[in-house]
């Protein structure tokens, strides 16, 4: 750790460099001397900081590899002294700093609100979480935001709940009220990522209708593409754990535990979850026969869809039959703004 004499003088030297002067001089029309050493102060601040916690993620990587601890989380973990030397007097003040910004950027800045698309098998399971972590909004899924309302019950849970046991589908309305509850939660105060969720142009329009009303739009809509033929060889092959959702494939990701019989194909009771060992399942649906048939629906109802809200410059397509690091390089470019 940085001694608090080595940080004072890291902020003495931080005042006197370019970064301090090129600051202090955005207050070229400060009113009083006081302001413009104020500023000056402030940048001082500033640099020493950004040195400080370069310093510490440095040390702690170096410490991660030693014992593997965790990665250091700023600014929760900034030390006391070093705050105090910086002049915020302590870590409370910073995470209070932090939590005011990060208020100010939920209020003012627009919310990064995007729709995974793709067919079975394309890899939303793949690069959903990879998005997750990149842009730190959480990814929802419409089956697991209906389970927890049902189970939490909610109001619109509770309207669902009786649907269901009347052997009733749940409505786009009671779906999109499931969807309005849980993006108020603290976590999608930035934005989120729906998967599986508008299936249908009519959806969508209810969607961006209950959007507008909390004051925001879908910013990004990424489909992920790759041949029905491709799908085939893919979907059959896939087992899955279902307490966990992780996902394993006969020829691209088998479990560690797998093992061919005569036939060629893989042993029911061999395929087993890497981690907890439990039993694999294929779906129902993960079959020749029954991809077919979701093929078409997916293809009827997503080009609506997407012919819906490519008017507005949002919509990115992605060639998803690529090996798994060039199709992340494509929907990492495809996540920014523009050019």
């Amino acid at each position: 750790m940085l001694s608090s004499t080595a940080l004072r003088t890291l902020a003495r030297r931080a005042a006197s460099s370019t970064s301090a002067r090129r600051f202090a001089s955005s207050g070229a029309g400060a009113t009083s001397r006081a302001e413009t050493e104020s500023a000056t102060q402030t940048a001082a601040y500033l640099t020493a900081g950004g040195a400080l916690l370069a310093f510490a993620c440095t040390s702690q990587a170096g410490k991660q590899t030693r014992e593997n601890a965790p990665i250091l989380s700023l600014p929760h973990h900034f030390d006391q002294e070093a705050t105090a030397t910086l002049g915020f007097g302590s870590t409370k003040k910073v995470e209070e700093a932090v939590a005011k910004t990060e208020d100010k950027f939920a209020t003012y800045w627009p919310r990064n609100i995007m729709i995974l698309f793709g067919p079975p098998g394309s890899g939303k399971g793949t690069q959903g979480p990879k998005i997750e972590d990149l842009l730190t909004i959480p990814q929802l899924s419409t089956g697991d935001m209906l389970r927890a309302a049902v189970a939490a019950k909610t109001e619109v849970g509770l309207k669902a709940a009786a649907v269901m046991k009347a052997g009733g589908l749940v409505s786009d309305d009671i779906v999109v009220g499931i969807i309005r509850d849980r993006i108020r939660e603290p976590d999608c105060k930035f934005g989120f990522i729906l998967d599986g969720f508008p299936r249908t142009l009519v959806q969508a329009k209810a969607l961006d209708k209950m959007l507008a009303e909390e004051g925001a739009t879908v910013t990004k809509v990424i489909e992920l593409q790759v041949p029905d033929e491709v799908l085939e060889e893919r979907i059959c092959g896939r087992w899955i754990h279902k307490k966990s959702g992780r996902s394993y494939h006969v020829k691209y990701a088998p479990p560690k535990s797998m093992k061919v019989g005569a036939d060629g194909k893989p042993i029911a009771e061999s395929m087993l979850d890497d981690e907890t060992g439990e039993p694999l399942m294929q779906r129902p649906d993960d079959t020749a026969s029954a991809l077919v048939k979701r093929l078409k629906g997916y293809h009827s109802e997503t080009v609506p869809i997407l012919d819906h809200y490519s008017p507005f410059g949002v919509v990115r397509e992605v060639n998803a039959n690529q090996d798994l690091d060039t199709v992340w390089k494509e929907v990492e470019g495809s996540l920014g703004r523009t050019k």
